[in-house]
């Protein structure tokens, strides 16, 4: 489930609300790596998503599935397996 901007926000400034009162001697686990993990994940997303955005233009604008499959670097067949599903679902 994705959250809006204004939720992650709120929910944010609601826990360090939190922290505020927690006594000085708590240690809190760093995960940072799973941060990481999280930003990664959201960079593929975005990523993924741009590429289907130009394989729908490329597609709108005439391109071949060949050509497509060119600059993907990938055979006809995987190309259009791939994408063909995507373009008819938007």
């Amino acid at each position: 489930m994705r959250h809006t901007d204004d939720e992650i926000e709120k929910a944010a400034e609601r826990f360090e609300q939190i922290v505020e009162h927690l006594p000085e001697d708590v240690e809190f686990e760093d995960i940072s790596e799973l941060r990481e993990v999280a930003e990664a994940a959201d960079a593929v997303r975005a990523d993924e998503a741009r590429l289907v955005e130009a394989v729908t233009v490329a597609r709108a604008r005439g391109h071949s599935w060949n050509r497509i499959a060119g600059s993907l670097g990938v055979s006809r067949q995987a190309a259009r397996q791939r994408y063909s599903k995507l373009l008819d679902a938007s």
